[in-house]
């Protein structure tokens, strides 16, 4: 038996404990000791603590980065702008990760886009795998690339940025007696990489994957999540999980209102007690969140902030997006989807009712995302977590693998 640490540092949302709950429990399951470190222990409590494991809060940044430009352009800019930008600061979330995994004395850290705890493995000479979307996992053996939609940057501004990283990233390093890093993408790959996503919706867009690396397909809880309770009415049924926040939210409700469509929404803010940005009997919202796989079985369009695993239970179930991209890891999926040909992205000014509009009336966004279904029509959730659990297995130290069942 051989304890394993599940790590999870930057990014917000439930996708990141979605990802690590299944693994947890089968990693238990076959005889294994599991902690967890999360970035956010409220919001994500109804996920890990029925698994009765070590979880605890993760060493995270708390405070304002200022000097950075507003949007990042790469990965090398996100983490400056949470810890990275001074060696000095970074020198604090290192120890803090470092004590934290040397506490639970783990033989494998797997890291949920956890840079600074593949870092503190690295100096405790613990073997790190990174896991997540393409977006946190980027390619291996190049410079970090750039995160956004589209734009000339500055010459030089990604090279910058990374060298900046490697230094902060180094400097906490420098008294450990360990190799340095030469390249940022080592900070968010590990030692190994488990890549949970398809060729398709890869936002790096990266082509043939690095020796011995696969594509293990997106990670979701296709378990979770009330029943849908659709409106009533004649018009097609669309799901929507959106944010009040988004500046486009009430004007694409308004107009799947104005199309007839018979929408089911579930709207964070609303469950307590935050009133509905539009009312009207074609709306319904949701009082928590809707179980994705029932909803999109009967739903004829999806409407998301282009989440992974929300964009990716909508396409192996055939049905297409209409996208509101918030952030640059949303605008990179909601590019890869128009790549395919498979929904629309409301960015740049494009208006939202032309973009439902089409979605609607052209039936080649439908025909696109059953295309992509029918390719993936043999993947099974159960047995990507099987073979992600086979993976860290087979990278546990020689003598620290436990019993597989």
């Amino acid at each position: 038996m051989a304890h394993i640490h599940l790590a999870w540092e930057l990014g917000s949302g439930l996708g990141h404990v979605s990802r690590l709950k299944p693994i947890a429990i089968e990693l238990a399951r076959r005889g294994h000791e599991v902690s967890m470190s999360l970035r956010d222990l409220v919001v994500t409590r109804s996920a890990w603590l029925p698994l009765d494991l070590a979880c605890v809060q993760a060493p995270v940044f708390l405070h304002q980065t200022v000097g950075l430009p507003k949007r990042a352009a790469s990965l090398a800019e996100i983490a400056l702008a949470h810890g990275y930008l001074e060696g000095g600061v970074l020198d604090a979330l290192f120890e803090g990760w470092r004590a934290l995994i040397a506490r639970f004395g783990p033989a494998l850290v797997v890291a949920d886009y956890a840079p600074t705890a593949t870092l503190a493995a690295r100096a405790l000479g613990i073997p790190a795998m990174a896991i997540g979307l393409g977006f946190a996992v980027p390619p291996a053996g190049r410079p970090l690339p750039s995160i956004r939609w589209s734009g000339e940057l500055e010459p030089g501004r990604l090279a910058a940025a990374e060298s900046r990283l490697v230094h902060s990233a180094n400097h906490a390093l420098r008294a450990t007696g360990v190799a340095p890093l030469t390249r940022g993408s080592e900070l968010f790959r590990g030692d190994r990489a488990l890549l949970c996503d398809w060729p398709e919706l890869d936002c790096y867009a990266r082509g043939p994957l690095a020796d011995g690396e696969t594509w293990f397909g997106p990670n979701f809880d296709p378990a979770a999540g009330d029943a849908p309770r659709w409106p009533l009415g004649e018009g097609p049924r669309v799901f929507a999980y959106l944010k009040g926040t988004h500046r486009d939210t009430e004007t694409v409700l308004r107009a799947l209102v104005d199309r007839g469509c018979r929408t089911l929404c579930y709207l964070r803010g609303i469950d307590s007690g935050k009133p509905p940005p539009v009312e009207h009997a074609l709306l319904a919202y949701s009082p928590g969140p809707v179980n994705l796989e029932a909803a999109l079985d009967e739903a004829a369009l999806c409407v998301c902030h282009a989440g992974g695993g929300t964009t990716a239970q909508s396409l192996l179930a055939g049905v297409p997006l209409l996208l509101l991209p918030s952030q640059a890891e949303q605008e990179l999926n909601a590019r890869a989807i128009e790549r395919l040909g498979a929904g629309v992205a409301v960015v740049q000014g494009r208006a939202p009712g032309e973009a439902l509009a089409r979605l609607l009336d052209e039936g080649h966004f439908r025909g696109a995302a059953r295309s992509f279904a029918e390719r993936h029509r043999g993947f099974s959730h159960e047995r990507q977590t099987r073979d992600l659990c086979d993976t860290i297995e087979r990278t546990l130290p020689r003598g620290a693998n436990g019993p597989t069942t």
